[in-house]
């Protein structure tokens, strides 16, 4: 079956980073800004953890962002829902200083280019644990725009979590696609490469590569970005003008 559509992994695909640093900048930040309203860092570090660890979870039966807020709020008190507003100031102003830890790779504005031109659909298979806001934020620094996927997944759009195959299934079932017509690119070796299991070809970039269960990765396509552009030229049509 022919190609159609290339999914994309963000945060360590086409967003170079250190996973770890990332999360120790954003944490932080969103700590500073939660203080003057008497939350006690050493309280909200254990909260967004069970947030997380509640969309990860996720069974489908409500929206991730429903499920974030629940266990977050069981954490902290439900006062905090009332910080809705703050936390959107949050991701509008001070998320941006996170792209200071962040990466930059000019490859990928040149592949999702080219695989628009070749009349591919991309969409943006990222783990949908962040708001829109924030997603859009990631979505720029990396050099790209919103609108240059059909769909970028985010809490408020999404009832499941990677390595969860009914993310990936949900994702189909949305664009009434197979998997045999379909791409995943990503960085990591569990939560991406899963996709395999629904018919898709899967190319891991090991640039910013996370492997926690050790596999082997010679079992994948891999590489950096010059092996998955010349992976994605060869099995996706020429451009036709």
């Amino acid at each position: 079956m022919a190609i159609t559509t290339v999914l994309f992994d963000l945060d360590g695909t086409l967003l170079p980073m250190d996973q770890e640093e990332f999360t120790r900048a954003y944490f932080s930040l969103l700590a500073k800004k939660l203080a003057p309203r008497g939350y006690d860092p050493k309280a909200l570090y254990p909260a967004l953890l069970a947030g997380i660890e509640a969309m990860v979870v996720n069974n489908g039966s409500r929206r991730n962002e429903e499920a974030f807020w629940s266990a977050f709020s069981a954490k902290l008190g439900e006062r905090v829902r009332q910080e809705l507003p703050l936390l959107e100031e949050f991701y509008r102003k001070e998320f941006q200083q996170v792209q200071q830890v962040c990466g930059y790779s000019p490859h990928s504005r040149r592949l999702i280019d080219l695989l628009k031109q070749r009349g591919i659909r991309c969409i943006l298979a990222t783990n949908p644990l962040f708001p829109a806001v924030a997603t859009e934020s990631r979505i720029r620094w990396a050099g790209l725009s919103p609108e240059d996927f059909s769909l970028y997944t985010t809490y408020e759009n999404s009832c499941f979590c990677k390595p969860n195959l009914q993310y990936y299934r949900q994702i189909l079932a949305q664009f009434g696609l197979s998997g045999e017509e379909c791409i995943m690119v990503g960085n990591d070796v569990a939560e991406d490469m899963i996709a395999e299991a629904l018919g898709m070809e899967v190319f891991l970039l090991t640039d910013c590569l996370i492997n926690k269960p050790g596999t082997e990765l010679s079992r994948f396509p891999h590489g950096g970005f010059p092996e998955l552009e010349q992976f994605l030229l060869e099995r996706t049509p020429p451009y036709n003008p």
